[in-house]
């Protein structure tokens, strides 16, 4: 099983952060599969059918539930990957799982409790990422929701908190404190450098970062790193200053095995 692969050994959730076309996931896909085979490490397919919490109305925000399915699927048959994306609300969780292996719950709505409890009850994994306005010991209580709700395959992800206007800091004692609920802890090492809305209607950030928030995480303790990757970051269609370059991933996960 997928969970007993991520709970025994470091895994690794990659991928664009939107849906854009079939060609970009499949050129994607086919590296993420590389990986896993190289490292001979859990991987995990990731993308957005639908980025609900742009900053602008006039963003881009993706293909939808049903075509994004349609375009997860596809990347799972062709490459064997397990597959992963985003819900926003509850009646998504049902639909998403018929594809996923892994609902992620984004950060802002990690309180939900319908949400949550609409993805357990799917009986996939569900990763659950951290408030922003949230500590690692407060997680407790949305992974909690989750294991009432009959399914004990939680995964909890850092990504940082709120830190004055327009900007993020990480306090990895979150990754240490999250880890006594005695669930993985993924470190999600993208978007913890992002500057919400910090770019003129559009999020910034610097990938820069992302190779030491991912080695700052492992010191304490991290069980995966969740990073978002494209070929040509800078023309992404979102969250594009905070991507890994496709060509520049393998070197940024090689010093975490």
């Amino acid at each position: 099983m997928l969970f007993d692969k991520i709970k025994s050994s470091t895994f690794f959730i990659l991928g664009p952060c939107v849906m854009e076309d079939q060609e970009l996931l499949y050129r994607v896909a086919e590296h993420v599969a590389y990986i896993g085979q190289k490292f001979k490490v859990p991987v995990i397919f990731k993308s957005s059918f639908d980025k609900a919490n742009r900053t602008s109305i006039h963003s881009y925000r993706g293909p939808g539930i049903e075509k994004g399915m349609e375009m997860l699927k596809n990347v799972k048959e062709k490459f064997d990957l397990p597959v992963t994306t985003d819900i926003h609300e509850p009646y998504q969780a049902a639909i998403a799982a018929q594809v996923v292996d892994i609902l992620q719950i984004p950060a802002f709505l990690c309180r939900q409790t319908d949400l949550l409890v609409a993805a357990a009850k799917t009986g996939k994994i569900v990763n659950v990422k951290k408030a922003q306005f949230l500590s690692g010991q407060d997680m407790f209580y949305p992974a909690q929701k989750v294991i009432e709700a009959g399914n004990k395959q939680v995964i909890l992800t850092e990504r940082g908190n709120s830190f004055g206007y327009n900007n993020l800091a990480v306090d990895f004692r979150n990754i240490y404190d999250m880890k006594k609920h005695g669930h993985p802890v993924c470190m999600d090492c993208t978007h913890s450098v992002q500057r919400p809305g910090g770019a003129g209607g559009k999020t910034g950030g610097d990938r820069t970062f992302v190779p030491m928030m991912a080695l700052a995480a492992k010191a304490f303790g991290a069980d995966g790193y969740f990073m978002e990757t494209h070929p040509d970051p800078d023309n992404a269609l979102s969250d594009g200053p905070n991507m890994v370059k496709l060509t520049d991933l393998e070197k940024t996960i090689a010093p975490l095995l």
